[in-house]
């Protein structure tokens, strides 16, 4: 076999190559980990969905202190319980809504008033307008209370417009709230 000679000014050298041994090589360079991609869209929504949760929760707080305020009745003064009763009892006739203002449920002397009212409404064909006026606390002891109120009841009969007034006292205690114990009539 004949050796190739390099040609002519070439840096290769003659000298059989020679390899070191494995142990003897530099440690290979570490090759970095691959950088995962970036999870910016992932990150944009949480964010979003974490705001959006927030918003929803004070949604809903907001929404229950404006339920409860709006559906408490409200017994702050003897004054407001009374003017509450009445209205709920002579006005509107809910029985269930005056019961939230009474001690045990009816006012005996105030529910007959009512049915008074109204058989004289049928027997009349008219619709008596009633107002509650001149409401003054008359007396308050600790959790115990006087109310003096006007109830007027009006209606236009024959082409004449006539009113009838009667004073009330209430008796009401403050049982977490004032509550209408007892009424009567005084004139």
């Amino acid at each position: 076999m004949e050796s190739v000679q390099p040609p002519a000014g070439s840096q290769v050298s003659r000298v059989p190559a020679q390899r070191t041994p494995s142990e003897q090589l530099p440690p290979a360079p570490a090759t970095p980990a691959p950088q995962p991609p970036r999870r910016r869209t992932r990150t944009v929504l949480t964010v979003v969905a974490g705001v959006l949760a927030l918003l929803c929760l004070g949604g809903v707080a907001t929404a229950y202190v404006w339920y409860t305020r709006a559906s408490t009745p409200d017994r702050s003064t003897p004054d407001v319980a009374v003017i509450n009763y009445l209205q709920a009892t002579l006005v509107s006739g809910d029985s269930n809504r005056a019961k939230l203002f009474t001690c045990s449920g009816a006012v005996p002397a105030v529910d007959e008033f009512a049915a008074d009212v109204s058989g004289r409404e049928q027997e009349l064909g008219v619709s008596f307008s009633i107002n509650i006026e001149d409401v003054v606390v008359t007396e308050t002891v600790s959790t115990d209370a006087t109310v003096i109120a006007v109830i007027r009841r009006s209606a236009t009969i024959d082409g004449i417009h006539q009113s009838l007034a009667d004073t009330w006292q209430f008796d009401l205690n403050n049982r977490d709230g004032w509550r209408v114990c007892t009424g009567s009539r005084i004139s």
